[in-house]
């Protein structure tokens, strides 16, 4: 067997090193998701001291003010990620898990789009937003927002890859028969 046939089988089988790491990925976005993210769009009192004490130490380590007084913007981003991302969370994870499932490309594809969109937002919000006025400490240095940046850039770059995956992998770009009339 010569070596480029070898590298387009392996090309044309699933990839899965991504396949793990998008498992990952998503197992880990379960509890990140349900534990701290969403905190911000409860009514005060309700998560248990612990979890408010997790995210107000992140909060004001990371100088992230976003998570304790999201902007308008920022919570309608939030609330994609509690209604749309986390119940699909779940299913990527199977999907990724098992390995070889071509029916995740679809939501994949469109998963990836949707978070990649939002994070360019929330990077651009965090390198060139002026915190001075916000009443909870934001980044000011431009190394206290590469800190910032660092948090959430593996949230764009994941996606990404999984985009790239979706589109590029010949394993994920099965063409449909279709009935001959």
């Amino acid at each position: 067997a010569s070596a480029g046939g070898g590298a387009s089988a392996a090309m044309a089988a699933a990839p899965r090193w991504r396949e793990r790491l998008f498992a990952l990925y998503f197992l880990s976005h379960i509890p990140i998701t349900a534990l701290i993210d969403l905190q911000p769009l409860l009514p005060a009192g309700i998560a248990p001291r612990a979890l408010t004490d997790l995210l107000q130490q992140y909060a004001t380590a990371f100088r992230d003010p976003m998570m304790l007084q999201p902007p308008e913007w920022f919570k309608a981003f939030i609330y994609c990620e509690a209604f749309l991302q986390l119940p699909f969370f779940p299913v990527a994870a199977y999907a990724f898990l098992k390995g070889g499932c071509r029916w995740i490309r679809t939501p994949a594809i469109i998963y990836s789009t949707h978070v990649a969109t939002t994070l360019f937002a929330i990077l651009a919000h965090i390198l060139f937003h002026d915190f001075s006025k916000s009443e909870l400490a934001g980044p000011q240095t431009l190394r206290e927002r590469l800190v910032l940046l660092s948090i959430y850039l593996p949230y764009l770059l994941i996606p990404l890859l999984l985009l790239f995956t979706m589109l590029c992998n010949p394993h994920y770009k099965h063409v449909e028969k279709r009935k001959r009339k």
